[in-house]
């Protein structure tokens, strides 16, 4: 009778501890799903806000044409490349592509700014300082939300690889989500040289 309620007892605690991770796996999962909702919100108010920014930048870079359609262009890989993202957050392949191309997008956006620099008027004009001020906050609101995304999806890994949980993961198809890093090129990583010569 003991060895039975003994069995019983390791029985229920074996499927508590089961029911446990899987929920806190479930739990965890969603939570890193949310945080990119987050990113996904503000790389489509990015998305909406460069059109308009080209638009009040065509008329004065008149001669910077294909500046501004590399910027269009690389909007467009970017927004299709959230579009692939949003349908499977935590999906590496879809996690490295959207990166690669939002930092073909932040390059191409950094050439525009510095262009615009060169045009005093358009420099002056309230519509550009707006947008820029724009562009400007929604960049810092997706660093914020992409480090969120991060920080849940390194929680989600790390609760799914530690032992014993990493036995049933597999098991109920928890599969590695992957980061979202920003791809620089490498002329952005090299410190720049300073010269008082």
């Amino acid at each position: 009778m003991w060895v039975a309620l003994i069995f019983l007892a390791l029985i229920a605690v074996s499927a508590l501890f089961v029911i446990g991770t899987y929920n806190g796996l479930v739990g965890k999962r969603n939570r890193y799903k949310n945080a990119y909702a987050q990113i996904d919100v503000q790389l489509k108010r990015r998305y909406d806000l460069i059109p308009n920014l080209v638009e009040t930048v065509k008329g004065y870079m008149k001669h910077e044409k294909d500046t501004l359609e590399a910027v269009i262009k690389a909007r467009n890989l970017a927004y299709n490349a959230a579009q692939g993202a949003a349908q499977s957050p935590g999906d590496p392949n879809a996690m490295k592509s959207l990166a690669s191309a939002e930092g073909a997008l932040s390059a191409g956006l950094g050439r525009l700014m510095a262009l615009s620099e060169a045009y005093p008027d358009l420099k002056a004009n309230t519509n550009m300082r707006d947008l820029s001020e724009q562009l400007t906050s929604t960049e810092n609101k997706v660093a914020f939300a992409r480090q969120a995304y991060n920080d849940s999806v390194t929680d989600y890994n790390v609760a799914r690889e530690v032992f014993p949980a990493v036995m049933l993961a597999g098991m109920f198809g928890f599969t590695s989500a992957g980061l979202l890093e920003v791809i620089e090129s490498q002329s952005e990583r090299q410190a720049p040289k300073v010269s008082f010569s």
